[in-house]
């Protein structure tokens, strides 16, 4: 459940429509030595430009979003030029502040923060900004227009993600994973590598080596040695994720047959669930365990039975917040969110949370259906709206995520409270019903299945833009590289042969989008630190997949804390400020499902692991 922020702040770090900012700043750019009082002119003016001109960037794409027409893909295409081409300018001028001597610390985290907040950088040259967020929003609006087929029949974005889940049909599933990668994906391969010659030319401009470079720039240390952090990360929770592969691929085997599924090598893709493969509790009917598996409770099956609907589960989302101790939302999230799919037009319905005013104009904005994956998704949303509005008053150029895996981590870290205990709380469970510790294998195979599982896949995405970016996968090879990806880290391959006609990656938003994705996999981390952390705060003992933190006004406090630092700071001082360490780990992870690696590795006994 991978999901979309829209931070403004994040999105105008150097948006400005008027050139005010530049007429004041061209002086500075052609002196020999600039000086830091010419460096805070320069960030004062550009934030106090930016404050007033964010909201109209705001207010065209949430509109092009919830009512995508040629005319508002034209009018975001156009704003989206304009924001492009003002950011690499600022961005420009940035760069040539951050070495003058004196410099406050202030000032230098503001310039820093500048100089790599571009996340598609255009060539600084006339048109090139506007052909570049044309490409952007011709993809993204395709994306939410696109189509697969179900039994000859077609079928929208949200609906075929519920069917992925509920068939069990193999013919029926190759179905739908073809023709949503063959409509959808393969139509924008042109356009994805027009897109990245553009932005590697603005990228280089930057002085950058390419734009994968520029993306793992934002993370308080070089693009290189957050690329080594990455794998570090990946090792600590890789042998978690190879127990847990080997696993379902034997039940995938007894369930399908030798010819559909083959108890050794790789997984078919289009089994596990999921579009693109990414998260596999839809399909823990087939792996469930004999008499631990049954948990005695679906999530969707109580909100229907207590007859929730939408609106509703997003009531009861703001009321775990609320349990913290944080203020209700404004009454103009309720007026203004788009809660659910309107029948009338094209929306894109991949969830995302806004705060279109950078101050507390929160929205969401999903096609929610009732059930458990939405139920999630929806403390997963408020968290960013929640991390929105208590950095609001911190200056705009810190009005984001320590880093962008903390602002995915907060809501994931809150619903993973949704335990049993919880849904006693908001009447949703019967104490009855609430399974015992014999089914704790159980609750746990269920968890993995969704937040271990999606590990490498989190990884990987970027892993091949970046690749993409540098050129070490060339354009003719950009299907072959995303497949020898999707095999090396995730032991999955795709249900029919793909040539260089295709192009997979365009079917999973967040490409065509131009949304880097390392984020969610740092967060699948950094959630259960959180939760970790959070836990001990509270003084639990027992195991720690049971613990809620529900209602623990202590944990509020703490949380806020460091939700208000927005990216004021360097992140590990963030981490520190709630969890007492510096250090980014997946060992709270690995600690959180030890009982359940115990378990697969005794299943496991006597099959090959790997693929």
């Amino acid at each position: 459940m991978n999901r979309q922020i829209v931070s403004l702040a994040a999105l105008a770090v150097a948006l400005a429509v008027q050139p005010a900012l530049a007429q004041q700043a061209a002086p500075a750019a052609t002196r020999a030595a600039p000086t830091a009082a010419q460096a805070d002119a320069f960030v004062a003016a550009a934030e106090k430009e930016l404050a007033g001109t964010s909201v109209e960037l705001a207010q065209i794409s949430w509109v092009n979003a919830t009512y995508i027409t040629d005319d508002t893909d034209a009018l975001a295409a156009k704003a989206g030029g304009r924001f492009t081409e003002r950011q690499v300018q600022l961005a420009t001028e940035a760069a040539k502040y951050r070495n003058v001597r004196g410099l406050s610390a202030d000032t230098a985290r503001k310039l820093y923060i500048m100089a790599g907040g571009v996340t598609l950088p255009a060539p600084n040259r006339p048109g090139a900004a506007e052909e570049l967020s044309t490409l952007n929003t011709r993809m993204s609006s395709s994306y939410g227009k696109g189509r697969g087929t179900l039994d000859g029949k077609p079928i929208n974005g949200s609906d075929i993600e519920a069917a992925m889940g509920d068939s069990r049909d193999p013919e029926k599933l190759k179905e739908m994973w073809v023709s949503w990668h063959d409509n959808v994906g393969a139509p924008m391969r042109q356009d994805y590598a027009a897109m990245t010659k553009l932005a590697n030319e603005g990228a280089t401009g930057l002085g950058f080596k390419d734009t994968g470079a520029l993306w793992r720039s934002g993370y308080d240390m070089g693009p290189d040695q957050f690329a080594a952090l990455t794998d570090k990360l990946w090792n600590e929770v890789e042998p978690l994720y190879k127990s847990l592969h080997t696993y379902v691929r034997w039940k995938l085997n007894e369930k399908y047959g030798d010819a559909v599924q083959p108890k050794t090598g790789p997984i078919r893709a289009d089994l596990l669930g999921n579009m693109w493969a990414q998260e596999w509790g839809n399909i823990y009917d087939v792996v469930a365990p004999a008499g631990a598996g049954d948990l005695g409770y679906d999530i969707g099956d109580l909100l229907k039975a207590k007859q929730y609907d939408p609106v509703k589960m997003v009531k009861t989302g703001e009321g775990f917040y609320s349990s913290l101790g944080f203020a209700p939302l404004p009454e103009t999230f309720w007026q203004r969110s788009q809660i659910v799919k309107p029948q009338d037009r094209e929306v894109i319905c991949h969830a995302s949370a806004w705060n279109v005013d950078n101050v507390d104009d929160l929205r969401i904005k999903m096609c929610t259906k009732v059930n458990s994956d939405d139920f999630v998704t929806i403390h997963h949303e408020l968290g960013h709206n929640y991390y929105q509005r208590a950095y609001n008053q911190q200056p705009l150029l810190y009005r984001s995520g320590a880093n962008d895996g903390f602002h995915e981590a907060i809501g994931d870290f809150v619903a993973l409270s949704i335990t049993p205990d919880y849904l006693v709380k908001i009447n949703l469970l019967d104490p009855a019903k609430v399974p015992s510790a014999d089914k704790d294998i159980g609750l746990l195979l269920r968890q993995a299945m969704d937040k271990v599982a999606f590990l490498p896949f989190g990884l990987l995405v970027d892993k091949w833009r970046w690749q993409v970016f540098s050129g070490e996968i060339p354009e003719g090879q950009m299907q072959a590289g995303w497949d020898k990806l999707r095999l090396q880290y995730q032991g999955i391959v795709p249900p029919v042969a793909r040539d260089e006609t295709k192009f997979d990656p365009g079917a999973k938003y967040h490409v065509p989008a131009a949304v880097p994705y390392t984020r969610y996999f740092l967060a699948r981390l950094l959630q259960f630190q959180f939760y970790e952390a959070a836990c001990r705060q509270v003084g639990w003992k027992g195991p720690l997949h049971r613990c809620s933190f529900y209602g623990n006004k202590e944990v509020g406090a703490k949380l806020d804390a460091m939700l208000k630092m927005g990216q004021s700071k360097p992140w590990p001082d963030a981490l520190q400020a709630f969890t007492g360490t510096r250090e980014m780990s997946g060992k709270s992870m690995v600690a959180y499902f030890a009982p359940l690696k115990k378990w697969l590795d005794q299943q496991n006994k006597g099959k090959p692991s790997g693929w």
